[in-house]
């Protein structure tokens, strides 16, 4: 059998795993692939560092050029972190004649057009399904799969560890702090859990998707975005008592008004798939014009489900699948421009709110007479009984609207705040039925 000669470039977690599947899978890879994918060299920084996996003799080196300047290395898998210095080296290699598969979405998200122009100009490739959501298939399914559609919506849990953490805090009571640490220590977050809870991961993700599906030019940092960090465990209960779940969604769907793109933490009808979507697991879920609704849903990190993703990409870039695609999509280096990019305050949608009160006759009145100024209709309110009386008594006042713009409910809750009766501690969240 004919053997293509691959290289990794960064052994760390995912990289073992990769590194693993070649070795350990070579009759299956190669069954699939047509040729004996052969692990030649792997990069790493330092050689001292212990490996999770046994690499056989010659193959590990600290040195970029033994990849660079060895001709018949065609393919590299780039599983290096970071941008800078990731994005120097993908250049290096694709001017050095090798067709790249990467799992680095930061870098995807940010230098996109620059390397995928580059990679075109070269005549070479690059494949990076495993940069979203781990082992889902979902950039294949959409480059390939879906073809014969227009997307017309995507709506997913992008970042299994924030769907981890507000699960234990949901099932088990955790407050953020504990599950956060529990996430660290399970590998699912890193020491430095920011871009996991603050939107930015599933952002960066939202924007490659939604470039995908609608070929719109995305600025991930552009995209609106709150995370779970600011998120009270009284919430995720009160979500339940109205028959929901809080999940950290992010959605990209045509409208009349344009392209809506934004990442919240977001009340899901408990019984609707994306609501039963547990631990670290991802869910995307996409309508398509002719094909209807699809669910993806499965391990979205993790060592082997992402290695599982590029070693796929290996294969289908030795097979030559991988180019036909990249040649023919351009994605990243051209973009759709009738696709306009709704304002965020033009977002329609339903809104959970919860108020802390003073408990005196009236104050619901005043709330929902500024809700109707701004155009908002109550669809249901719970208020449950104070813990004690008196004429300091406050209590949680939650209501759920019927549908309104983003601007409408931003402008309301700007009024309410000011009212004497209205304690400080405000929360708004959207409602996906």
């Amino acid at each position: 059998m004919p053997k293509t000669k691959v290289a990794i470039v960064g052994v760390g977690t995912v990289g073992a795993g990769v590194a693993r599947i070649l070795l350990d899978h070579g009759d299956r890879t190669a069954k699939n692939a047509g040729t004996t994918l052969w692990l030649e060299k792997a990069v790493v920084r330092d050689l001292s560092r212990q490996r999770d996996c046994q690499l056989p003799d010659g193959v590990l080196t600290d040195d970029l050029n033994e990849i660079i300047n060895d001709p018949e290395i065609q393919v590299v898998a780039q599983l290096m972190g970071g941008i800078e210095e990731a994005r120097t080296t993908m250049l290096l290699l694709l001017e050095a004649g090798k067709d790249i598969v990467t799992a680095n979405k930061a870098l995807i998200a940010e230098h996109g057009p620059e390397l995928f122009s580059r990679a075109h100009e070269l005549g070479r490739s690059i494949a990076f399904d495993a940069a979203v959501a781990g082992g889902i298939p979902i950039i294949t399914n959409l480059t390939q799969c879906l073809a014969a559609n227009q997307v017309t919506s995507l709506v997913g849990i992008l970042n299994g560890t924030s769907n981890f953490i507000v699960s234990k805090m949901e099932e088990d009571g955790d407050n953020y702090h504990d599950a956060v640490r529990e996430a660290q220590q399970r590998g699912y977050a890193e020491a430095d859990p920011t871009m996991d809870v603050d939107g930015s991961d599933a952002a960066q993700k939202l924007a490659i998707l939604a470039h995908i599906a609608f070929g719109a030019a995305i600025d991930w940092k552009e995209i609106p975005r709150v995370g779970i960090d600011s998120l009270d465990p009284v919430d995720l209960q009160f979500a339940l008592e109205l028959g929901y779940r809080v999940k950290l969604l992010a959605v990209a769907r045509m409208t009349d008004k344009g392209l809506e793109l934004h990442v919240s933490p977001t009340l899901v009808r408990i019984g609707r798939p994306l609501a039963e979507v547990r631990g670290a697991y991802n869910a995307i879920s996409v309508s398509g014009d002719q094909v209807g609704d699809l669910l993806y849903h499965g391990l979205g990190a993790g060592q082997q489900p992402t290695a599982s993703a590029v070693v796929a990409d290996l294969i289908d870039t030795a097979v030559g699948r991988t180019a036909l695609t990249f040649r023919t999509l351009k994605l990243f280096t051209s973009h759709n421009p009738d696709v306009a990019i709704c304002s965020p305050e033009k977002i329609v949608g339903r809104y959970y709110f919860r108020f802390l009160v003073d408990d005196r006759p009236g104050v619901l009145a005043e709330i929902a007479t500024i809700l109707g100024e701004h155009h908002i209709s109550i669809a249901s309110v719970i208020q449950h009984e104070p813990d004690y009386e008196g004429d300091n008594a406050v209590v949680a006042l939650i209501i759920m609207t019927h549908t309104a713009t983003d601007g409408d409910a931003d402008a309301a809750l700007e009024d309410i705040v000011r009212l004497d009766s209205v304690r400080a501690g405000i929360r708004k969240l959207r409602v996906q039925d």
